[in-house]
C-alpha cells in the first residue's frame, strides 16, 4: 500500500524538472553539478530531463544508492523499454547490438563474469606490481628526457594502463594507438549514432581478428582463454570479441583519465600530494587512492538502470518500467557519510565509496586500476617534486563531453 509521501515527487512540475547531465560550476571542475548537489539535499530522488525528453529518477543519496545496486528489481538490459540511454548513439549501440555481460542480469551476466574474474584476483593483480612499476619509470624517463612542458596525458596517463591491459590480454602494444581513438569515440556523449557505429564495429572487427589469432596460436594471456573457451562453448566468438573489447576499453580508458585527474587535483592540493609523495607506508598510499577515487568520482554521468518492478526508494514510488540514474558523485559526497566531503583529505577512511559501483555489476578490473594509481602517484611526485601545471587552470580542457570525466590533456614542466 502506498504512503501519502510516496506521491509527492509524481507531481514535479514540467519546469521543476532539470536537464540531466547538469553543468559543473565554473572555477570548481573536482566537485559535482552544484544543481546536482541542491537535488541531493533537497529532493534526493528526483525526475530528470534527458535528452529524448524522458524523465527517469535521479536517485542521489548513498544509502538509497547502496539499496538500488542491489536490488534484482532493477534491470541493466538497455534493450528494454524505457531504459535510460545516454544519447541517441548510445541507444542505438546499446538496443540492436549483442550485450556485453555489463549489460545482462543475473543468471547471465554471473555466469560470463565468472570467465574473466580469475586475472583479476587481487593476489595476481599484486603480482604484477614490479611490472607496473617498470613501466612506470620507463615512461617518466622519456618524459623527463623530452622537451617542457610536456603532456602528462600523452605521456604517462595514456600510454601507462594501455600497455598493461595489453600485456594482460595479449594485444599487440604497437595497435594502441588505433584502439585508444575508437575507444575515445565510444564514450563520447556526442557522438553520432553513425560514428559510434563506425568505432564500435571498427573495435570488434579487430577483436574477432586477435581471438581468431589466439585460436591459431594460444599464449598465456586472457584473450588466450577467452578463446579456448570458444572451443568449449562456453563462449561464442562474438561473446568472446565483445568481452575482449569491453576489457580493452574499460583498462585504458577509465584509469587513463584517473591518473591524469588525480595528478591535477593533487597539484591543486599541495599538502595532499606531499603526504602522498612522503609516505613509506603502503596502507597510508593505499588509503590516499580510496579518498582520490572518491572525491573525484570520474563516471559521472550516472549508472543507468531500469526498474522491473515498484520499488519504493527514499519516500518514493519508482514504477515498473521507469528509468533510474544513480550518480556515485553525489553518493561519495554525501555529508552524512563522508564529513566534508567537499575536502580532499587523504586520511580519511573513504572505504565505502562507490567510484566503482557497488554490488554484483561493480567494476571488475578495480583491483588493477587500484595497483596502478598506488605505483603511479608515489612514484610520478618523488621522481619529480617540482611538477608544476604549465598552464592556468581555467586553459586545461576537462572532458565534459564523456562518459568518463577527465581532461584531454594536462600541461606540466619542472
Amino acid at each position: 500500500m502506498r504512503s501519502d509521501m510516496t506521491n509527492t515527487l509524481d507531481r514535479t512540475p514540467d519546469e521543476d524538472v532539470p536537464e540531466f547531465p547538469m553543468p559543473r560550476a565554473a572555477g570548481c571542475p573536482f566537485a559535482p553539478p552544484p544543481e546536482m548537489m541542491r537535488l541531493h539535499a533537497e529532493r534526493p530522488v528526483a525526475r530528470v530531463r534527458l535528452w529524448d525528453g524522458s524523465t527517469p529518477w535521479l536517485v542521489t543519496r548513498h544509502a538509497d544508492q547502496r539499496a538500488l545496486y542491489g536490488d534484482q528489481r532493477l534491470s541493466v538490459d538497455p534493450t528494454r523499454p524505457g531504459f535510460p540511454h545516454m544519447s541517441a548513439a548510445f541507444q542505438e549501440a546499446l538496443s540492436k547490438n549483442p550485450p556485453s555481460f555489463l549489460h545482462m542480469d543475473d543468471p547471465e551476466h554471473a555466469r560470463i563474469r565468472r570467465m574473466v574474474t580469475g586475472p583479476f584476483i587481487i593476489k595476481r593483480i599484486e603480482a604484477m606490481r614490479p611490472a607496473v612499476q617498470k613501466m612506470t619509470d620507463d615512461f617518466l624517463d622519456t618524459m623527463l628526457a623530452g622537451p617542457k612542458p610536456a603532456d602528462l596525458v600523452r605521456a604517462l596517463a595514456l600510454p601507462l594502463p594501455s600497455l598493461v591491459i595489453c600485456e594482460l590480454l595479449g594485444v599487440p602494444y604497437e595497435d594502441h594507438a588505433f584502439f585508444q581513438d575508437k575507444s575515445a569515440v565510444g564514450v563520447r556523449r556526442d557522438a553520432s549514432p553513425e560514428e559510434s557505429r563506425a568505432a564500435s564495429g571498427a573495435l570488434m572487427t579487430y577483436l574477432d581478428e586477435q581471438i581468431g589469432a589466439k585460436l591459431a596460436d594460444p599464449a598465456d594471456d586472457l584473450l588466450s582463454d577467452l578463446a579456448a573457451r570458444t572451443r568449449t562453448g562456453d563462449l561464442t566468438r562474438h561473446e568472446a570479441a565483445m568481452l575482449g573489447l569491453l576489457l580493452l576499453g574499460a583498462g585504458h580508458e577509465t584509469t587513463a583519465n584517473m591518473i591524469a585527474l588525480g595528478v591535477l587535483a593533487l597539484l591543486e592540493h599541495p599538502d595532499q600530494l606531499a603526504a602522498v609523495r612522503d609516505t613509506d607506508d603502503p596502507k597510508v598510499l593505499a588509503g590516499a587512492v580510496e579518498e582520490m577515487l572518491r572525491y573525484l568520482t570520474i563516471v559521472h554521468n550516472g549508472q543507468r538502470r531500469l526498474a522491473l518492478e515498484d520499488i519504493e526508494v527514499g519516500g518514493q514510488l519508482i514504477r515498473a518500467g521507469e528509468g533510474v540514474i544513480i550518480p556515485g558523485a553525489t553518493g561519495n559526497w554525501d555529508h552524512g557519510v563522508f564529513p566534508d566531503p567537499e575536502r580532499l583529505d587523504i586520511t580519511r577512511d573513504a572505504r565505502r565509496h562507490m567510484a566503482f559501483g557497488f554490488g554484483v555489476h561493480q567494476c571488475l578490473g578495480q583491483p588493477l586500476a587500484r595497483l596502478e594509481l598506488q605505483v603511479v602517484y608515489r612514484t610520478l611526485f618523488r621522481r619529480v617534486p617540482t611538477l608544476r601545471r604549465a598552464a592556468a587552470l581555467e586553459e586545461i580542457p576537462f572532458k565534459d563531453d564523456g562518459v568518463v570525466y577527465g581532461v584531454y590533456e594536462l600541461p606540466v614542466t619542472w
